[in-house]
């Protein structure tokens, strides 16, 4: 009797593997790639330069890992945030390497998603940040250059900006006007990250965003109590709100 249990047992398994492996071998095949090859981000490391390396060194600095300049250069400082973000918030590996799981955690992955950019990365093929994170860093803009400003002056600072996106003679995103080297005092001093943007400063980058430009299309602005280039001067001069001049 107990041979037969046993026989019985054994017979069982064998068509229970059996089972198993023609059901896997006719299961459909999921030719899905994994994630991290699915989204086709910028994969950033030590050495890594660019617009989306200013990018995740603006994100790190918003939720308090970084404290480095937003450079575009991938240094120990952006190195020692994003292992420190990794490890803090169970994103593994740890190795300080930015890709598809790392963008995911700190919520870029779709805004980085699709510009086919690994590192080292350089020309601003792409904005590399959403909506929300546009408003927000135009508002920081806004309230670095033209805090005390009539609104029709913020709004105009943030319009500067916006036209430049335009203009064939600057970079065509947000974010690399915005960086583009000397444009900007506030981003040189780093004013543009001490200041929290008020209420109205927000409300100024919203309309510029919504389409007001009080300063019909000037793509420079320079208050003219201030010392500044003399060259700017030879901007035709659009108009003047508060204490800012707008030129084209």
């Amino acid at each position: 009797m107990a041979v037969r249990r046993i026989a019985f047992v054994l017979s069982l398994s064998i068509l229970l593997t059996l089972a198993a492996t023609v059901a896997g071998l006719y299961a459909p095949f999921d030719t899905r790639p994994p994630l991290a090859e699915a989204q086709n981000v910028p994969v950033l490391r030590w050495g890594s330069r660019g617009e989306a390396v200013r990018t995740l060194q603006w994100r790190l600095q918003q939720w308090g890992y970084y404290t480095g300049a937003i450079d575009g250069v991938y240094g120990a400082k952006t190195y020692d945030a994003v292992v420190r973000f990794q490890r803090q918030n169970g994103v593994y590996p740890v190795d300080g390497v930015v890709g598809a799981a790392t963008w995911r955690a700190l919520g870029l992955l779709n805004a980085v998603s699709g510009g086919g950019q690994s590192a080292p990365v350089s020309a601003p093929a792409a904005s590399y940040v959403s909506t929300n994170d546009q408003l927000e860093l135009l508002a920081r803009v806004v309230a670095a250059e033209a805090e005390g400003e009539p609104f029709a002056g913020q709004v105009g600072v943030a319009a500067v900006v916006l036209n430049r996106v335009q203009h064939p003679g600057f970079p065509n995103t947000l974010t690399g006007v915005i960086y583009q080297p000397h444009a900007f005092e506030s981003v040189s001093n780093g004013l543009i990250w001490r200041r929290t943007p008020s209420e109205e400063a927000i409300r100024a980058a919203q309309s510029a965003l919504n389409g007001w430009d009080p300063t019909y299309g000037s793509i420079f602005f320079w208050n003219p109590s201030k010392p500044v280039s003399s060259w700017i001067w030879s901007r035709p001069i659009v108009v003047r709100i508060g204490n800012h001049v707008f030129a084209r």
